[in-house]
């Protein structure tokens, strides 16, 4: 299988990764190789036998198809996941289509995983086979009480079965970041569920949201795509601090990443 491979704990796109068609043609050459994954990911999800590892191949390969545009993609604090002996929820940021087809090939390796998502994805056209094979727990975001119940109720279930959470907490993703809509959900199924907290800082604005259909964008290579897990901690008490703890790493991460 293949994988990203860490050096110091820390992922960073070779040099001369970037091919001619790619750089001349960045959104072409992405979505060339990036809709065919799917179709096939799909096909295979829809015959039941699209596994963890299928996964993780798949956001590799997409992954490299972003390579091969000129987009710079670096990882930092792999570590703190390695070094976890439970499921964890990972609460970050959401910028853009990105983060949810490449996280796979980072995470999955070291840790089985799922996400918190809308629920209109397991009717996405094609993409919804992938989506329902991996188990999520789904949300309405129209009910929040509704949602949070599904969220304790189904994320302490994936939690307990070894499945680490992903969570992204904002209304909608964006490039910019304001804690005001970072909502506590991901702290309280941590606290629930009585597993640690691993905070993620994201800037994917290289793969843009489109116009028309938000999750094809332009790419954007100019762009480094930048991913940063913190150090790990458990919830206490209500989890106030634990929350601002999240907002203020992905918020220091960001400033650097300017």
């Amino acid at each position: 299988m293949q994988q990203l491979s860490f050096t110091d704990h820390t992922y960073q796109t070779p040099a001369d990764t970037a091919s001619f068609f790619g750089k001349l043609f960045p959104s072409i050459s992405f979505y060339m190789s990036f809709l065919t994954n799917i179709y096939v990911s799909s096909l295979k999800a829809k015959k039941g036998c699209y596994n963890d590892s299928d996964w993780s191949q798949s956001s590799y390969q997409i992954l490299k198809a972003l390579e091969r545009t000129g987009v710079d993609v670096s990882v930092s604090g792999i570590e703190h996941l390695q070094g976890l002996d439970s499921p964890c929820v990972i609460i970050g940021n959401h910028v853009s289509m990105m983060e949810t087809v490449v996280l796979p090939t980072i995470i999955s390796p070291i840790r089985r995983v799922t996400y918190v998502i809308k629920e209109s994805l397991l009717d996405y056209p094609v993409f919804k086979h992938v989506m329902r094979s991996r188990n999520p727990v789904a949300v309405t975001r129209n009910n929040p009480r509704q949602d949070l119940r599904t969220v304790l109720t189904e994320g302490t279930d994936r939690l307990e079965q070894g499945i680490s959470i992903i969570v992204f907490p904002q209304t909608t993703r964006g490039t910019l970041f304001a804690p005001e809509q970072f909502s506590t959900i991901g702290i309280k199924l941590a606290a629930k569920a009585g597993v640690p907290v691993l905070p993620l800082a994201l800037k994917t604005d290289a793969w843009t949201n489109g116009k028309w259909i938000k999750d094809l964008g332009r790419i954007q290579p100019k762009r480094k795509a930048s991913f940063a897990f913190d150090s790990p901690f458990m919830v206490q008490g209500k989890g106030r601090e634990e929350h601002q703890r999240v907002i203020d790493f992905i918020s220091q991460k960001l400033t650097e990443w300017k």
